[in-house]
């Protein structure tokens, strides 16, 4: 599970621009993910990569050789729009069984 929530986190964070692999773990630090390493990420994009969900540049860097920059393609916001869906309805449908809450509790006229 957690797989698939990370390419959707990763995809969010490419969508606002691009960045390098190491900035992506950085950044997932922040927010949180603190033991995610960068061996974790990689084969990630790779697969997203090859799945044509982002693209890769590599940029002159001031601090050592170049670094690859990952893009997202636009396959790569249809995906994200989707995994966006799939995780409101995970994360209602979740939070109803931890308050003990049915569907029809919010809704009554789906009884």
């Amino acid at each position: 599970m957690m797989k698939g929530i990370l390419d959707g986190c990763l995809l969010a964070i490419i969508k606002d621009r691009e960045v390098y692999g190491y900035e992506l773990a950085e950044q997932l630090e922040m927010y949180g993910f603190d033991s995610l390493s960068e061996g974790t990420i990689y084969p990630l994009l790779l697969r997203m990569q090859k799945e044509e969900l982002v693209t890769s540049t590599r940029k002159k860097s001031t601090a050592g050789p170049k670094r690859k920059y990952y893009s997202l393609t636009k396959k790569g916001e249809q995906e994200l729009g989707k995994f966006l869906e799939r995780w409101n309805y995970l994360q209602v449908n979740v939070n109803r069984v931890l308050k003990h809450e049915t569907a029809t509790d919010q809704f009554p006229e789906r009884e």
